[in-house]
């Protein structure tokens, strides 16, 4: 008598194999960076720390054009620090120059919190999409359980975080912390935030579910 063998159980792929985001983030953070040095280099000159910032966005810009990344992210990422030169320009507020950035995570955490509350949690909507899944994670108990759950991580250890140490910072004047922070909180905050919603997302799945790519839609 022979045993029949088992099926392995499936694996289940991290979360930030899905997801990605590391090159963006990262190269987001240079232009902030390269601000607060031209500002610093220059006698606290707004207007050279924006030619500076401006001029490593371009760069970026082209470095990604010639890897074959898409126009318009390039296009929308030079928008972005050209907004924030022209907002600190205006002002006369180096520290003005991080104004869209925490903005945007107020933003982003109000948005992260309502798609939660409405059942449509951004984390599920991301992974979905990345997955050609449209929206049948939606229709399994567990994965909108799970998703709802992690997509928390993301608003209060990524977006509220950064609103709070970016909002004090700010309020401060503290332009050079600012750029600091600005690093600090891009890609390290990001895999953190990835690593530790996936041990959520993981956590809150029952073991005999078979994973993100099979929704149990039944």
């Amino acid at each position: 008598m022979t045993d029949t063998p088992t099926e392995p159980a499936p694996s289940r792929e991290s979360l930030a194999s899905l997801l990605g985001g590391r090159k963006g983030a990262i190269d987001a953070s240079l232009p902030p960076v390269a601000f607060v040095v031209g500002w610093l280099a220059t006698g606290s000159s707004i207007g050279w720390g924006a030619l500076t910032a401006i001029a490593v966005s371009v760069a970026v810009g082209a470095f990604r054009l010639v890897r074959g990344d898409k126009a318009r992210a390039v296009v929308v990422s030079l928008a972005a620090v050209v907004a924030a030169a022209l907002i600190a320009l205006h002002t006369g507020r180096a520290q003005d120059f991080f104004l869209i950035q925490l903005l945007s995570n107020v933003a982003s955490a109000l948005l992260w919190a309502a798609s939660i509350v409405v059942r449509w949690p951004l984390l599920g909507v991301v992974v979905g999409f990345a997955l050609g899944q449209k929206t049948r994670w939606r229709k399994d108990p567990a994965l909108l359980r799970a998703y709802s759950r992690a997509s928390w991580i993301w608003v209060f250890l990524q977006y509220t975080l950064r609103v709070l140490v970016y909002g004090s910072l700010w309020w401060a004047g503290e332009v050079v912390a600012l750029g600091v922070a600005r690093t600090v909180l891009s890609w390290p905050l990001v895999a953190l935030t990835v690593a530790v919603s996936g041990w959520v997302l993981y956590r809150t799945l029952p073991e005999s579910h078979p994973g993100l790519r099979h929704p149990q839609t039944q």
